[in-house]
């Protein structure tokens, strides 16, 4: 795909200035192609697509948008920027990927999540293990998938598991047995890491669970059902009660997971928007089987429609992710046509987009829509809770506008070891970990927390102040008046007098719901009924903020801890430490050894020699 970009073509007006439509429209051609819209300060507020770019971008200038969401960015234009393709289809998929990029405003953004996880069948070994995987595949390993989420892959694994006992165990867990473990004294696998089992009969073990993941179940059952008559042909019940379990077993997997449609491969995708949030639900079936499903809860500005919000995800999810043949729809797509061809290109292969109306997959879109509405429901009375948290709070602050953005900090070590400093914000959706921020604290004296949170504050104030972030509303900071006297210090000296920084101190007993705020503007500190829903938001924030700072402490510990004693000894590279550990068979005999000893390694001088044995022997 080639494009041609063709900026604007006047020059960024000033900040009071509005964009001169009519100009830029006057030379604008006719072709297909992609426009980016920015705001005063550069920003990119929209990304869109067009058959026609001087109709379409003509069109926000033409119409009368009166409140809607399309009048307030048109408000916001000061410059438009201009990617031409060769076809409607490659706007499409320069569209999503410019969307997944830059992350304007109004546009509806999906979530960038993680890879789907597939189940792995390593079958260059001997004796092949099932694992799950994500990522890179490799041409010498078989994989099958996708699934909707990690757990949908455990849950395939554990039912066939207790069918067909294929281990499951990592490569180094296997060359290290010596004898059986647990997984075969439960009948879950045949031990071939001990030899418990011949490699013809392991083999056929992997061809049945390979006809297990690819849905061809019912040869499976046609199999087993022989080797139970064979089996109680030659009067061996006991090995016929077997073949008879897995079939019950078997059976029962089935009926969780089989659709009527044969060994299709197909997405079902259902779409519901209400009261400006939206949630998409998507079924995955591959080889007839039903692999789960996930909710997605899209980004956008406004009020969208149940269609433009599954048009955007199909865009974005499936030029990015592995895609069925086939994707069923709740809504009537207006592009559904144009996706459908962007969609084949991309694959190399017929791609179809389709709204059932009769049948099973009318019922596999109802039931797709059921489970997507309860989510949605769920997610709105999940808002309206942290929407009166947030007004309770604007009341209790005495804010002229309910706050939109919160920060809180916490400091956390170990008498004085490690010291981080974290930073969590939340915004009104609840916390907006992407924003999340650890500071490591160096150059203080171990355990002052003043000097800590000082440190922490300025580097991150100092950043916003240059326009790396955005401000809060309000300032949280865990810890009373003294830490709150050190945090206006650093305030003054940035220039940040607009702030409002409360501290959250525990109450004399520290106990929750106890808690003190400590206004810095006022110098008030006051309590809050445990029952109050803003106390209930500063207590999550605070909370959060904690947890934060403690796995950060706990990483940077263990980090540091993780380093080889030797490694803390100057002037002793690698090779040296290497060196020392393959001639003593480890570091305990290291620590043993006397001088002489380590002056007879290669490479170790008497200088270093005197640094190791008093590192290990020095009096304290």
């Amino acid at each position: 795909m080639s494009e041609v970009t063709i900026a604007a073509s006047i020059a960024q007006p000033a900040d009071d200035q509005a964009f001169d439509h009519k100009r830029f429209l006057k030379h604008l051609t006719g072709r297909p192609g992609v426009y980016r819209m920015f705001n005063d300060a550069g920003k990119v507020i929209y990304v869109g697509k067009a058959k026609n770019l001087k109709k379409r971008v003509s069109s926000y200038f033409s119409k009368d948008h009166g409140t809607s969401k399309t009048a307030a960015m048109v408000a916001q234009i000061r410059d438009i920027d201009i990617t031409v393709t060769h076809t409607e289809n490659e706007a499409l998929i320069l569209e999503s990927n410019l969307i997944k990029q830059l992350q304007p405003r109004y546009n509806i953004l999906m979530r960038d999540d993680k890879s789907y996880p597939y189940v792995r069948l390593s079958v260059e070994h001997d004796f092949p293990a099932l694992t799950i995987h994500r990522g890179k595949k490799s041409g010498k390993s078989r994989y099958f998938g996708p699934y909707p989420s990690a757990g949908a892959v455990r849950d395939s694994l554990y039912l066939m598991q207790k069918i067909l006992p294929v281990r499951q165990c990592s490569e180094s867990y296997y060359r290290n047995r010596s004898r059986p473990c647990l997984q075969y004294q439960i009948k879950r696998c045949t031990a071939p890491c001990v030899n418990m089992i011949s490699a013809e009969d392991y083999a056929a073990d992997v061809e049945s669970a390979t006809l297990f993941l690819t849905g061809r179940s019912h040869l499976l059952l046609e199999q087993m059902n022989e080797q139970m008559d064979a089996a109680a042909g030659q009067l061996d019940f006991e090995r016929a009660a077997g073949y008879r379990d897995k079939i019950v077993s078997l059976r029962r997997v089935q009926e969780k997971q089989f659709i009527d449609g044969g060994d299709k491969d197909l997405d079902v995708i259902a779409a519901v928007s209400r009261h400006g949030v939206a949630c998409i639900q998507l079924f995955m079936i591959r080889d007839g089987r039903n692999l789960g499903n996930r909710s997605f809860f899209p980004r956008f500005e406004g009020d969208e429609q149940a269609g433009p919000v599954l048009s955007a995800f199909i865009a974005q999810h499936y030029l990015e992710w592995e895609l069925p043949s086939e994707l069923l729809v709740n809504v009537k797509l207006d592009d559904a046509d144009l996706l459908a061809a962007a969609l084949s290109e991309q694959v190399g292969r017929k791609i179809h987009i389709r709204r059932p109306q009769r049948g099973d997959r009318k019922r596999w879109i109802e039931l797709a829509e059921s489970n997507a509405d309860d989510a949605l429901n769920r997610k709105l009375v999940n808002r309206a809770s942290i929407s009166q948290r947030y007004e309770q709070l604007r009341k209790l602050l005495n804010l002229a506008e309910t706050p939109k953005r919160l920060e809180c900090f916490d400091i956390s070590h170990t008498m004085g070891e490690a010291t981080v400093a974290s930073c969590v914000v939340f915004d009104s959706q609840g916390p907006l970990k992407s924003d999340y921020r650890r500071f490591n604290i160096t150059g203080i004296t171990p355990g002052d927390d003043y000097a800590a949170m000082e440190q922490a504050i300025r580097r991150r104030y100092s950043r916003l102040k240059k326009g790396e972030g955005a401000m809060p509303d309000v300032l949280f900071i865990d810890g009373g008046k003294g830490q709150l006297s050190r945090v206006a210090k650093v305030m003054d000296q940035l220039g940040i007098s607009d702030l409002l920084i409360v501290g959250v101190s525990k109450g004399p007993e520290r106990r929750a719901g106890e808690e003190i705020l400590h206004r810095l503007d006022n110098g008030e500190s006051f309590g809050v009924a445990a029952d109050s829903p803003a106390l209930h938001l500063i207590q999550h924030v605070r909370d959060e903020s904690h947890r934060f700072a403690i796995a950060g402490h706990r990483h940077r510990r263990q980090k540091k801890r993780g380093r080889s004693t030797l490694e803390e000894i100057p002037g002793l590279g690698p090779k040296k430490r290497q060196s020392l550990i393959t001639h003593f068979g480890g570091l305990q005999e290291v620590q043993r050894a006397g001088k002489h000893e380590l002056l007879q390694v290669s490479g170790i001088n008497q200088r270093l020699a005197d640094l190791v044995y008093d590192r290990f022997h020095a009096v304290d």
